[in-house]
């Protein structure tokens, strides 16, 4: 048993939301603030970098201030500090490790730099106190589409990632195309509801020389081509219905490649994470496959599938245990491969 427990303020601030969180021993969450930044990009239709990067300058001190005073601890009663710095905006990113080197060189603690989908896999930790590795985990959000094979605490393995477009900046680009505006996933699957999801046959990629790869670009222009086809030959559009046939195209490869691979490689144990980890869909699909396998399947709440820095708290309570520390010379590195140190 750890003599004491281990505290860490932690700041992610990789695109568009300015957050902070106070996590205990790696999975006792004191607090998680987040500033959410939707209102100021929907206007654009999406993320507008040089404008997160300023409104995370104006955020971050009250975030941080917030997670502390909600968790009723002082900077001082920190034992680390973290922060994400890769992968991400790169304007946005070193909002972030400059706020955490400036805190960590002032306060004489710890500083440990966190990659953004090692929190994402992390935040499964949190309301899960049973699941620990080796376990397969599924990365789903508007900058990623990964699969990756966590084999250890701060040790993993990429199966198959995106060729092209990641599965939630495909859902934004088709949620633009018909009108949805941003951002598109929630909306998505909103209008899906009232669709019918075998209305339109949309193509589902495989990936020759990698079985767990993906691709998402050629659903998206077969959307787009429809929409297209319909308007040249005055039919009818039925947007849930393109909804609905999109989102389940989608949500079948994710299902397909994930299944395959957990019977390949003999795994008991599934999760989700990222923001797409949200969609209702795509839980309930995966729910039903890891039940049909006798899988034990596991999600983050969907506060803590979005973007937050209670998930990177947790990834750095580990890194913590395992030794890593980082100098004041950390840097903001925007496309940061999952593994690198």
């Amino acid at each position: 048993m750890r003599e004491k427990d281990i505290t860490i303020l932690a700041i992610e601030s990789s695109c568009d939301e300015t957050a902070a969180a106070i996590v205990k021993n790696g999975r006792c969450v004191l607090s998680n603030v987040i500033s959410s930044q939707i209102a100021l990009h929907k206007q654009y239709g999406g993320v507008v970098p040089e404008l997160a990067s300023r409104k995370h300058i104006e955020k971050i001190n009250q975030v941080i201030e917030q997670a502390l005073e909600e968790a009723s601890m002082t900077l001082g009663e920190m034992d680390a500090i973290a922060v994400t710095y890769g992968p991400g905006l790169v304007g946005a990113l070193l909002v972030g490790v400059a706020e955490a080197k400036s805190i960590a060189y002032a306060s004489k603690k710890p500083l440990i730099g966190v990659h953004h989908i090692e929190g994402h896999i992390s935040a499964n930790y949190i309301e899960n106190p049973a699941l620990e590795p080796p376990f397969l985990c599924l990365v789903v959000s508007g900058g990623h589409t990964h699969l990756v094979k966590v084999k250890g605490y701060g040790s993993y393995e990429i199966l198959g990632r995106t060729r092209d477009d990641a599965a939630g900046e495909a859902f934004d680009k088709v949620a633009r195309a018909i009108g949805l505006g941003y951002p598109g996933g929630p909306k998505i699957e909103q209008l899906a509801k009232e669709g019918d999801p075998g209305a339109i046959r949309f193509p589902q990629a495989k990936i020759a020389d990698n079985p767990y790869d993906f691709s998402f670009s050629g659903v998206k222009s077969a959307v787009l081509n429809y929409i297209n086809g319909c308007k040249m030959k005055g039919e009818a559009i039925v947007e849930a219905d393109i909804a609905a046939s999109f989102q389940n195209a989608v949500t079948q490869v994710l299902i397909d490649h994930a299944m395959k691979a957990m019977k390949e490689f003999g795994l008991d144990q599934f999760a989700i994470a990222g923001g797409v980890a949200a969609n209702g869909t795509l839980r309930e699909g995966m729910r039903a496959a890891c039940e049909k396998r006798g899988i034990r399947f596991y999600h983050p709440s969907p506060v803590l599938c979005t973007d937050n820095a209670a998930m990177i708290g947790t990834a750095a309570y580990y890194e913590y245990l395992a030794g890593t520390r980082h100098g004041l010379d950390l840097n903001a590195i925007p496309n940061l491969k999952l593994g690198e140190r």
